[in-house]
This record gives C-alpha cells, structure tokens and sequence, in this order.
C-alpha cells in the first residue's frame, strides 16, 4: 500500500492503470490528511499493476495506491495485513482482496475473530512462524537489517507546527530584535505583552504582519543593551490562547500568578472534554503538551489535564453524506430556528441518535420533535385535580431515574424517548395531577429550557424552574411486583410466565405446570425432578418412557 503522493507512484504504474492512477490522485488531492485518514469513512484506492515480492516469504502482492496511507508518515508505503488490522480490513473487503491470517492466538489454527488485532503466535511468516508477536518483531527487524532491506526506526505523529501568524489580532511574540543582541526575551515584569489599540490594521502590502506598518508599536529598545530594537510583528495562532484558558478560568484575575495552587488542586482536572475527533489531533494534542509541560515546572497541579475524552459524532446532510456547500446539503439552523423555535432545534439534535455516533439529519424527524412539544404545551392545559395513581407515580420515578442516568452517560436520545413514554401517559389522563406535570418539566428543561420555564411560569407560584431542586426517585417505586421468568424442560426454555414478584414455590410450579406450551413437553416422559430457582427460573426434569 503506498501514499498517493509517494514519488514511487509515477515510476511503478502500468500502462494499462495509469488513467485510473492520474484520476485517483487528483480525486486525492481535495481530501484533507483528516478525511484520508478518518476511521469512519469510506476506504478508496486504485491498483498500480505492479507487485512488490515480500522479502520473508518471496511471495508477490499487488501495489495499491490508497488515501488513507500519508506519505509524511513513516516511509509513505505500507504491507497491508488485512487480517489483523480494521482499516486494511475494510479495504480489502471492498476490493475483494485476499486477507491471509498471519497471527493468531496460539499460531497453531486459523483465528475466528477477523480482523485478529491483539498480539499472538506468527503462522505462514516464513522465518517467523512459532514466535510471538514480539519476538517476530524482533526477528524481522534482525533479518532485514542483516539483508539491507530493513532500518529500524521510530515514528512519532507529532511534527513541527509553524507557531506565528501574519496578522494583527493575537497574542504577540514576546520577542524583540536587537541588531546588536540579536533576539531578545520581553522581561516577565514588563508581561503581558499588549496588541496596540489603532483604528486601522491593513496588511502592509509587503507580506508582513499588519504590526510591522505601526511604527509607534515596533520600534522600542532592547531590554539587553538598551540600543535600538524591533517588536516581533507576527502573533501567535488562536490555538495559543485555547490551550490553557481552562487553567485560567479557574482563576482569571490573578496578576501574579496563572492561577492559585489551591484553586487549581480544587478544579482540576477537568471532568469531560468534549470536541470532535478533528480536535484530538490538534488542540486536544496541544493542550495536553502545553499541561504537561507546565506541570514540568510546578506551575499546575495534574500531569493530565482531562479526564474523560468524548468525540461528538458528525451530523450529516439528508443524503447521508458529509455537509458541504458543494454537495448541496448544508442545513441552515437560522431557517429551523425561525420555524420551529430554539427549543425545538436544541431537542432534536440530542434526539437524532447516539450521542458518539455519526448521523443524517431529517427535517422530517424535526417536525416530530416539535409536535412533542405542541403535547407537552397542552398537557399544561389539562385540569389539574386529578388523584395520583400508581401506575404513573411508578412511570415517574423509572422516568426520573432513567433521564438522570442518561444525561450522565451523555445518552440524550434514550432520556428524550424515556420523556415521551412519560408523557404519552399523562396525555391519556382526562384530569392531572399537577406534580406529574412539574416534574416532567424540571426534566426537559436541559433540553428544552425555554419552553419548560415558560410552562413552569404558567402553571406553578414557584421561583425559576432553572433554580428548583433535580427530582429524585424512590427505590421502592421501581421494585418490579409483575416478573416473567421462563419455564424449561431438560434445560431447554419452552415457556416465559409472568408471576408475583414473591409467589410461594408451590404456586409457581402450578402456574409452571399449567402452562399448554410446557404440558405437551412433559406428557412426553415421567416428571422425576423439579427445580426452582427464585425470581429467576423452573425447570423441569422429565426422563423419557
């Protein structure tokens, strides 16, 4: 597998495959190194037409060119193993590609699990074959060094990041140029080091920062020598600044340190980020660096600054492809916004769907989130003498449980359907009782604040729905009084009956016995054992006539 960009390409393609190469490499080239390589999208690529021998076991494999191999990564080519990794995988697959188990567990059959990613015994590996991953890796770098067709080496994904930018807004450089001195640091006591307040802050026309044309701001003296000197008059990229500020939102006013040490090791870490994976690779990764190396000099209290990691999946245009201008399925949320409300936009985005996974958006479904809300509204207008009855305070309290659960494990969606169950339940009462309605309403108002506090205004004398207590549930409302538990024959399940949580053992053997389903089992030999198992099971042993 080799990178679209890799110089080998142009000199190993075929005649015959060169068209569909020179096709695919500029097809190639409007894809960004995160779309080549996002572990959710489509595997592309185009055979070269020519082989490559496989230097451990002489055998010849065909040279794909594909997108989601970089060419500044490593050496820009790969040996694709199919059967023990998930993106060569799914390529293979795609292109009906043969997929050869090289490792399983004990190296001595094929493997059931594929792709076989964890570490094993090598088979079909030529000189490899009986060792263990490791001593393989071992072996085959030894083996390649020793013939010239290996080098050993360690590639790391962190690179150079050019850090300046032409531009005036941003942090800028604390540096000065001394014709003497040369670079010099701006002294910590004259920090933070500030943009200057102009009216105009056009480029310069000669392709420096829009600083460099602010004479009153550039030219300064060097803190060395006191000669002469310029301001650097690039700034720093607005990554700068996200890289720490949750550090100084704990505490922002402080102008002699970053943040107290105290109020840093009450705050930190912080609980969840949340960012798409495009962040992981950029500013997750640089957060971290700049937090590790601040904790380095005893600046900061944690070596890591987060402590759990969600991706929010990707919502796509109704076509299911990924949202674009070209495509022509970009969503425009001030449009819904105008038609359906805020409420009603927030809702559905928590409805459409795992909260972690990728999804199409359906402006169809909206209109179902809205008619939701439309119910909720005249649920308010109902009457509100209703007695409270047992089967809704129990609905209640596994709705209450189930919605605060959800919203901790960021499961909006199910928390959203539990509410509708609840709801659809209140909608069938002719008369309410009111404490159904007020909960429910504290409830939405995560997801659908302004709505709940309006019906919270409408119909309670209490202060703002945003400053009541979170409901709590009680443990003996969701204790189940109606369980089903199944009825085997010789251990094989033949019925599922529904009984009283605490039914003494004879009665559930009779209820067992007369169920039609398990008569025609145990009319078919002599009864010789029964068994009971509370709460979780019958089984009876019959023994053949």
């Amino acid at each position: 597998m080799i990178a679209p960009e890799h110089p080998l390409v142009q000199k190993i393609v075929s005649k015959e495959q060169k068209k569909a190469v020179e096709k695919y490499l500029d097809d190639t080239k409007k894809k960004s190194d995160m779309e080549r390589t996002e572990l959710n999208l489509d595997k592309t690529g185009v055979f070269t037409g020519s082989f490559a021998k496989n230097p451990f076991t002489n055998e010849y494999v065909p040279i794909w060119v594909a997108d989601y191999v970089l060419g500044h990564y490593g050496t820009g080519a790969v040996m694709a193993v199919p059967a023990h990794d998930e993106r060569d995988f799914t390529f293979a697959e795609k292109y009906k590609l043969p997929i050869k188990v090289v490792i399983t567990k004990d190296g001595t059959k094929k493997t059931e699990v594929i792709p076989y990613i964890e570490d094993g015994v090598c088979l079909e590996s030529g000189a490899l074959n009986g060792l263990n991953s490791e001593k393989a890796r071992a072996k085959a770098i030894e083996l390649g060094e020793k013939d010239n067709f290996v080098q050993k080496k360690i590639n790391y994904r962190l690179h150079d990041w050019v850090f300046s930018r032409q531009r005036y807004w941003g942090e800028p450089i604390p540096i000065v140029h001394c014709q003497k001195c040369g670079p010099v640091a701006v002294p910590e006591e004259k920090l933070p080091l500030l943009l200057p307040e102009v009216e105009k802050y056009e480029p310069t026309g000669t392709g420096e920062s829009p600083l460099a044309g602010i004479e009153e701001w550039v030219n300064t003296t060097c803190p060395n020598c006191d000669g002469p000197a310029r301001c650097e008059t690039n700034t720093m990229p607005q990554w700068a600044g996200s890289c720490w500020y949750f550090l100084r939102f704990i505490d922002p006013n402080n102008a002699k340190v970053l943040a107290d040490k105290k109020l840093l090791k009450q705050w930190m870490p912080v609980d969840m980020y949340i960012g798409g994976s495009e962040h992981a690779v950029l500013h997750l990764l640089y957060a971290r660096f700049w937090n590790m190396f601040l904790y380095d000099i005893g600046a900061v209290s944690v070596e890591e600054p987060f402590q759990v990691l969600k991706h929010q999946g990707l919502i796509l245009g109704e076509n299911n492809q990924k949202m674009s201008k070209s495509r022509g399925n970009v969503v425009n949320p001030d449009e819904l916004i105008e038609k359906y409300g805020a409420d009603t936009f927030r809702l559905y985005e928590m409805f459409m769907g795992p909260f972690t996974d990728m999804k199409p958006w359906s402006t169809k479904s909206v209109e179902g989130v809205h008619r939701f809300l439309q119910k909720v509204w005249r649920l308010s207008e109902k009457p509100f003498d209703g007695e409270e009855q047992g089967d809704l305070t129990v609905l209640l309290h596994k709705t209450i449980k189930k919605v605060g659960e959800d919203i901790a494990s960021l499961s909006f969606n199910t928390a959203i359907s539990q509410m509708m169950i609840f709801l659809n339940a209140l909608s069938d009462q002719e008369k309410l009782n009111k404490v159904y309605l007020e909960t429910l309403l504290k409830l939405l108002c995560p997801f659908a604040p302004h709505v709940a506090e309006e019906l919270w205004e409408k119909i309670s004398n209490k202060p703002y729905l945003v400053q009541q207590t979170w409901p709590k549930y009680e443990e003996k409302y969701l204790i189940e009084d109606v369980i089903e538990i199944p009825v085997q024959v010789n251990g094989k399940v033949r019925d599922v009956i529904k009984i009283q949580k605490d039914l003494p053992e004879a009665e559930v053997l009779a209820l067992a016995k007369a169920s039609s389903t398990v008569q025609k089992w145990l009319s078919e030999g002599k009864l010789i054992k029964e068994i009971f198992v509370p709460g979780k099971m019958v089984n009876f042993v019959v023994k053949s006539q």
